[in-house]
């Protein structure tokens, strides 16, 4: 699977700001920033990214993932200048 492609896939199911993913899409990592994990805890932002992804996940197609979920605020205080 390619990393546009499941980039698509979150981007579909998650109102985001800023989605980036990478990996040889099999293997990847996602950074996603969203208004909607305000609130929300970091499994609970895990939970949201794993479902959008749903099936590619439980056929194999993505074989493993890292996720680093954050809000805007989050997003804003953790970026380099």
């Amino acid at each position: 699977m390619q990393v546009d492609d499941i980039k698509l896939l979150i981007e579909k199911s998650i109102s985001c700001r800023n989605v980036q993913v990478s990996g040889d899409g099999c293997n990847v990592k996602a950074l996603v920033v969203s208004d909607e994990f305000e609130g929300k805890t970091l499994l609970a932002r895990q939970r949201m990214i794993y479902a959008a992804l749903g099936d590619k996940i439980s056929s194999g197609e993505i074989h493993a993932i890292s996720i680093n979920a954050y809000t805007p605020q989050q997003w804003e205080e953790k970026a380099p200048e």
